[in-house]
């Protein structure tokens, strides 16, 4: 559109930008071309741990949290940072720890239910069965 000489109103409306960065965009295209416009790569902090180090990461808490010394087999932000640390040997702030789960390893939050381990289901099933209408209608 710069060069067939489209006004930079004109090409706002189209790409649906304003008009600003369409004539950022122009200055950047008649002092280096068009290349000067390719998407560059972002900028930023480079992640702490490579991908390799990422891998090694999730092989170690595929293991499971028992695995690694703790006492109930829950991953904790904390739990997971220890674990990142021994394993790699890179400290990682809580937020970082679980940007990396769920960014980069993409997992989700996942609550276990509170329910009590000696709960017997076929138990519970006798009961409401039999014993809840007898309570529920009175003597």
């Amino acid at each position: 559109m710069f060069e067939d000489g489209v006004s930079n109103a004109e090409i706002a409306r189209a790409v649906g930008v304003c008009a600003e960065s369409v004539r950022r965009w122009r200055r950047m295209w008649e002092q280096d071309g068009a290349s000067a416009l390719r998407r560059r790569a972002a900028t930023g902090r480079p992640p702490k741990l490579d991908d390799t180090q990422v891998e090694t990461v999730r092989a170690a808490l595929e293991q499971g949290a028992q695995a690694h010394g703790f006492e109930a087999d829950l991953w904790t932000l904390e739990r997971v940072g220890a674990v990142v640390t021994r394993a790699t040997g890179v400290v990682l702030s809580r937020a970082s720890v679980w940007r990396l789960l769920t960014g980069r390893l993409g997992w989700s939050l996942q609550r276990p239910e509170r329910r009590a381990v000696e709960r017997n289901e076929s138990e519970i099933a006798r009961w409401i069965a039999h014993e809840w209408p007898r309570i529920k209608k009175g003597p």
